[in-house]
């Protein structure tokens, strides 16, 4: 059985501080990069088929064909001296680019 993705708690804070009123944390996996797939993270509307991770009044939303690609992954928030970002622990890859932009499952 595949786990469903989580959120920290962190991540809600950070969409909370947002405020995107009446948008969610879209978290989709495309075809792309030098690796094969690429994460593509951003505000967005909830479409009705989208499983809605939700906590604090915030919500992140996975697509159906991107859910299989993120079963038990986190997503959580970071903030470093290089910059801030939203970031995904995702166990089911299995190789990714010098870069870091792009991955393999």
């Amino acid at each position: 059985m595949n786990l469903p993705p989580k959120v920290t708690e962190r991540a809600f804070d950070r969409l909370a501080e947002i405020g995107a009123e009446g948008q969610a944390l879209r978290v989709a996996v495309e075809g792309g990069g030098c690796s094969g797939f690429q994460y593509d993270i951003k505000l967005d509307a909830v479409a009705d088929d989208d499983l809605v991770l939700e906590d604090k009044g915030q919500r992140v939303v996975i697509d159906p064909t991107s859910l299989p690609f993120l079963a038990g992954a986190v997503i959580d928030f970071s903030e470093e001296l290089i910059g801030a970002r939203f970031t995904i622990d995702n166990p089911n890859v299995t190789a990714s680019c010098g870069c870091g932009t792009s991955f393999s499952i």
